[in-house]
């Protein structure tokens, strides 16, 4: 019978949007404890060794986070298990360098480059509000934050901006029809377009029907769909290809040409 916490991960198990090759050896890291589940989240040292290639080995990645050199969400993290996730802001101050973990329509976490002044907030989905002990009401953002006393205004669904610093709310957009989105799960993630509307099922999954710049229309659940800005201006710089999905044809076009 297993005793206590598994702190091994497999190289075959671990989450195909980390791109580990099969047979660089048998173990993968495994994710910390933290903000974002384990397969929906990208651990410090995937990030520094196999996407920035700041470092070739365990080793060095660990003399760069025990430096004090990484900051997510305005904090110093010296463990290089961190789980970073979607919407994490990443800096590096040494190379005055500042990442937006985002998604590309294929569904791989893309280290998006944002100026200084992007780098101050993020975006947070609501997942629930509620009140605490002596009626104080709080909301519950999808990386684990507690907000306390949001805007009476600001329901599960909607998302917040956030001040990295001070972890104050500075702005918040309701989830309704006509405001842009980005999609962080399931078949079109990392797809982005405008709300046109919102089905519901009682007992059953809520579906939300979208269109994208280009006029595609495609549908997904409502916990996939996390709300990026206000009417078609997003309050975030996008990727590259600013989250239109091209089909297998136009993909391979695109390559030849480059």
């Amino acid at each position: 019978m297993a005793r206590g916490i598994i702190r091994h991960l497999k190289r075959m198990y671990a989450p195909k949007h980390w791109m580990l090759d099969k047979l660089r050896g048998r173990w993968a890291p495994k994710p910390a404890a933290g903000p974002h589940k384990l397969r929906e989240c990208m651990p410090l040292i995937v990030m520094l060794r196999e996407r920035l290639k700041y470092a070739l080995t365990y080793r060095e990645v660990k003399m760069i986070v025990m430096q004090r050199l990484i900051k997510v969400d305005g904090k110093v993290r010296s463990d290089m298990f961190f789980p970073a996730g979607f919407m994490d802001v990443v800096q590096i101050e040494k190379t005055k360098e500042n990442f937006r973990l985002l998604y590309n329509t294929k569904g791989r976490f893309t280290l998006h480059k944002i100026v200084k002044e992007e780098a101050s907030y993020k975006l947070c989905r609501v997942k629930k509000v509620m009140r605490g002990p002596k009626g104080i009401p709080y909301a519950v953002t999808h990386d684990g934050r507690t907000l306390r006393y949001p805007d009476p205004d600001v329901k599960p669904n909607d998302t917040v901006r956030l001040d990295t610093e001070s972890g104050k709310i500075l702005d918040y957009v309701k989830f309704e029809p006509g405001n842009v989105v980005m999609i962080s799960g399931g078949n079109n993630i990392g797809r982005v377009g405008v709300i046109t509307h919102r089905e519901k099922h009682p007992g059953s999954f809520e579906i939300v029907h979208i269109k994208d710049a280009v006029g595609h229309t495609f549908n997904t659940r409502l916990e996939n769909v996390f709300v990026i800005g206000k009417g078609n201006k997003p309050w975030i710089s996008l990727p590259k290809g600013n989250g239109i999905k091209l089909s297998v044809i136009e993909d391979r076009n695109n390559r030849l040409t480059k």
